[in-house]
């Protein structure tokens, strides 16, 4: 070893000893939303306990569900990979879909790897915290709950959709979404990570698919109520068709109050930079725009309002994951 790598060791250790000793976060969601805010936090602690739905019933995820009778592994594989310290390349496998083959076309690597890992163990816990070794996974992630679960909405003209990746498509407001069976327990390591924690944050991601599924598992909600830690959600850039339609930053919260167990959130995170023309023109086309930060009403409501600018520089209106990861180590903790 030359004295560069040594020094790059020695740096590597000393950091990782850092981050053992940082704050307790606790970051409750799914889809694509979860592991942005993921990536950002694992620069400033390794005390990371993520909580993903375990309601996802479409793709690949809703695939392996039906053959094996697992928990879906998508969401979970997502969070894996952003938390992960490994190289590059074994991130791209790990996350690489198959466009071709019977059987194959649509799954990622990471899904199958998790299926296995599931049947070889006999349990989808330990299957996820070996492959969390194998990832050099900094913090843990766990599912809401260990239940078959299906996610169901009614909506305002009456009608019911079964199932997440449906209400995802759904262009009517959603006026009740529940869980069955309701009375799903718990991941006991999951409410104990909230009991613990030094901060619980809620999103971002799609509100009635990613965000509020988990805060439908009673422990979970009944632990988050009970916990002394700062609570903050993380509100989404833009609205979501159908999901959010015409939705401003205390319409979240309102349906979160209203559909779930949880009372009251200390903070919101909104962005205050506006989002680019040809961004917005592209976002319009499909029924999207950016939420509306009402922030007296949100004041009204007691929760403190910490605005940034949280925008990713790509294509795509959505948050830049160092800049959430800087505000709150910065200004919440």
């Amino acid at each position: 070893m030359n004295y560069q790598d040594l020094v790059s060791s020695i740096g590597r250790f000393f950091c990782r000893r850092s981050l053992k000793h940082g704050q307790r976060i606790v970051a409750v969601g799914g889809g694509t939303g979860l592991p942005v805010l993921l990536r950002g936090l694992k620069k400033y602690t390794s005390n990371i306990t993520a909580i993903v739905t375990a309601a996802d019933d479409g793709g690949s995820s809703g695939r392996l569900r039906g053959d094996f009778g697992i928990l879906p592994p998508g969401d979970i594989r997502n969070c894996l990979a952003a938390l992960a310290e490994t190289e590059m390349l074994m991130e791209k496998l790990f996350q690489y879909r198959f466009g071709q083959g019977d059987g194959l076309a649509g799954h990622s690597l990471g899904n199958l790897l998790i299926t296995a890992l599931v049947d070889m163990t006999g349990d989808f816990k330990t299957a996820i915290k070996e492959l969390s070794q194998v990832l050099n996974v900094r913090g843990q992630v766990l599912p809401s709950t260990m239940e078959q679960v299906t996610l169901n909405a009614e909506l305002t003209d009456g009608s019911h959709v079964f199932g997440q990746s449906r209400i995802a498509k759904v262009d009517v407001p959603i006026k009740n979404i529940f869980l069955t069976p309701a009375l799903c327990k718990a991941v006991p390591e999951a409410v104990r990570a909230i009991e613990q924690a030094d901060m619980i944050l809620l999103g971002p991601g799609s509100l009635f698919t990613s965000v509020i599924p988990n805060l439908l598992v009673p422990d979970i909600s009944t632990a988050v109520n009970q916990s002394h830690a700062v609570k903050c959600y993380i509100c989404n850039i833009m609205t979501q068709p159908g999901e959010t339609t015409d939705f401003k930053a205390s319409d979240h919260l309102h349906a979160i109050y209203a559909q779930t167990g949880v009372k009251r959130v200390d903070y919101i995170l909104v962005n205050n930079r506006s989002v680019d023309k040809v961004k917005s023109e592209k976002y319009a086309l499909e029924g999207a725009r950016p939420v509306i930060v009402d922030r007296r009403t949100l004041q009204e409501m007691g929760v403190r309002v910490l605005g940034g600018d949280f925008l990713n520089e790509d294509e795509l209106a959505r948050h830049d994951s160092q800049k959430l990861g800087r505000l709150i180590f910065s200004r919440l903790m």
